[in-house]
């Protein structure tokens, strides 16, 4: 899917998709001491819709989130056959791929939740290998550059992926969050893996988080907060059993007042599925866009 978001900035580039090749930026050794993010304004959530519901559900995030959308394409994205309008979305809290098929989608994809781009693609390719991934489509050409999906530990599907010339996206106000929900068994290996091929860092590991936030107030649960260059993770350890619609969201979205965001989305034809509750210091929602993409929302409260 990512490569539906090269797709997209080459169409907002006009002549990119011909463009020679040129380095991308800086050299980037193999190694494993290597990181090779950019920055989380390049990391994008992909969102599949049906296509009577594209436009619809870009127009609903941009007013509840504000920002610009880039010129609407209609391409090829993956290795073999298939057409997807595309188009990326650019809000202050994050950026998204759209995605609407028009033809059935190949697997795997629409299994990837994030395309992260890297600096290096075979090289961040065999470090994500070499650091447990599985690499489930192998690297392939787009348009303006090539793609690969991989999975890590519990099964989190995610595209790398590079563009021939370097795309620039104004800085993010502020980081969205991977809500990331795996299995006690998968966890440690999750967590350990993926800050090993970021180089990020765990900034918190609470073992008795608020069940409130998984939709069980009466229980507790382990969450990991992660940060680095690719942005941030959240992983939630559960038992699998969860209240609709925890589990469906793919990113929490920070804003600086939920309740003016919350009133811009209703405003705009979103639907608030779990109404704002305190927890972490936050203040948060469950949301549902037209066309059925299901987010958290939340701002910072005293704790």
């Amino acid at each position: 899917m990512k490569s539906i978001r090269n797709a997209l900035a080459s169409l907002m580039m006009a002549g990119a998709l011909v463009a020679a090749p040129v380095s991308f930026a800086k050299a980037v050794s193999q190694s494993s001491t290597a990181s090779f993010a950019v920055g989380p304004q390049y990391d994008t959530t992909h969102v599949y819709v049906e296509p009577e519901a594209f436009d619809r559900f870009t127009d609903s995030f941009v007013a509840t989130f504000g920002g610009t959308k880039s010129k609407q394409g209609v391409f090829q994205v993956t290795p073999t056959p298939s057409q997807t309008m595309s188009q990326l979305v650019f809000t202050p809290a994050g950026t998204i791929s759209v995605f609407g098929f028009k033809t059935p989608i190949p697997y795997p994809f629409g299994s990837e939740r994030t395309g992260y781009l890297v600096t290096d693609m075979d090289a961040a390719v065999a470090s994500a290998r070499a650091h447990g991934a599985d690499v489930v489509v192998e690297t392939f050409p787009d348009p303006i550059g090539r793609d690969a999906i991989v999975s890590w530990p519990g099964g989190l599907h995610m595209q790398l992926y590079w563009h021939t010339q370097a795309p620039h996206y104004d800085p993010l106000q502020t980081v969205p969050e991977n809500r990331v929900y795996v299995s006690e068994q998968s966890a440690d290996k999750l967590v350990r893996d993926f800050v090993a091929f970021s180089h990020g860092k765990v900034v918190s590991d609470v073992s008795h988080a608020p069940g409130i936030e998984i939709g069980r107030p009466n229980d507790t649960y382990r969450r990991v907060r992660i940060e680095s260059g690719f942005g941030n993770m959240t992983v939630l350890v559960t038992d699998g059993s969860l209240p609709y619609p925890f589990g469906h969201e793919v990113t929490g979205y920070e804003v600086p007042n939920l309740d003016a965001t919350l009133t811009r989305a209703q405003a705009a034809g979103v639907t608030v599925l779990v109404p704002p509750f305190k927890s972490d210091g936050r203040n948060a929602a469950m949301v549902q866009f037209p066309g059925g993409y299901v987010a958290e929302i939340h701002d910072s409260v005293a704790k």
